[in-house]
């Protein structure tokens, strides 16, 4: 049966767990922030479509979940499926195949369809990952180097090529705040576990930026103006013929959101007997 994991938690939750939540859900909180800002900025949409996903998503999976030591967010697997989305069918079509995909993720779970994963080959599991990390690392060198390239192509070899034709255009500047960011994350923990190095870099790259006023792009800079309140609700047009277009995107995602969520739920919550897992735990749409 459908139950979300809050309404157990909240039984007998005491002023010590209020306190200790409310400090991890602020520091989540902070470092998020530049995540889906950079996650909605890789899929090929504004950065603030990052920002109203993390705070609609994030809430709506934490509410109705099926686990109190997972974070709902975004989720870097995403951005190449994203990408491709957006640039066939837009952000309409996105919106569109993500609804499709929740319904789809649905009747997946009352089918029980969850103990499925047990019959995925780990090996296959491990090269899809490393897969999208190299895909994601690719498509980050632009910004990482500070090149000067108008547009990428999407084709994985071409995005390298057009790296070797704009070499020279590279930014040092941008070069070693990021440099710095990835050493700060990466070091950090060798001081401290109680704060997360990912937030002390954000802290300490954006005071260097701004104190010595580095010739880099910023966020105001390359975007504009970012909105302050959520946008009013509204629905896309449907009709048959888009769905029939978008059906291939739904399953894409629904599979991919369905196996990371079950793959975490696992690791999280220590289960080991896959058939047991919940409905809520195979609904969840990401998790990381």
């Amino acid at each position: 049966m459908f139950t979300p994991k809050l309404l157990e938690t909240l039984k007998g939750y005491t002023r010590i767990q209020f306190v200790r939540d409310l400090l991890a859900g602020l520091i989540v909180g902070i470092v998020a922030l530049p995540l889906a800002i950079a996650f909605a900025i890789a899929s090929g949409v504004s950065p603030e479509k990052g920002l109203y996903t993390a705070v609609i998503a994030g809430f709506i999976i934490s509410a109705f979940g099926g686990s109190k030591v997972q974070i709902g967010g975004p989720t870097g697997a995403f951005i190449i499926i994203v990408y491709g989305i957006v640039q066939q069918h837009g952000v309409s079509g996105l919106i569109i195949a993500t609804f499709m995909a929740g319904v789809i993720l649905i009747i997946m779970g009352i089918a029980r369809l969850g103990s499925v994963i047990k019959f995925i080959p780990h090996p296959l599991i491990v090269g899809f990952t490393s897969g999208i990390a190299l895909v994601i690392f690719s498509s980050q060198i632009k910004d990482f180097f500070g090149l000067e390239i108008t547009s990428l192509p999407s084709d994985f070899i071409k995005k390298w090529i057009v790296y070797g034709q704009k070499i020279s255009s590279i930014n040092y500047y941008s070069l070693a705040i990021a440099v710095f960011t990835t050493l700060v994350v990466f070091l950090w923990p060798r001081v401290t576990h109680r704060v997360p190095g990912s937030l002390v870099a954000i802290i300490l790259s954006t005071l260097i930026a701004t104190f010595f006023h580095l010739p880099i792009d910023t966020i105001g800079s390359r975007f504009g103006r970012i909105p302050t309140s959520l946008p009013l609700p509204s629905l896309p047009n449907l009709d048959f013929d888009t769905i029939k277009l978008l059906i291939q995107p739904a399953f894409t995602i629904a599979l991919l959101g369905g196996i990371e969520s079950l793959l975490s739920a696992v690791v999280a919550d220590g289960i080991v007997g896959f058939p047991k897992l919940r409905l809520c735990n195979f609904t969840k749409f990401s998790s990381n």
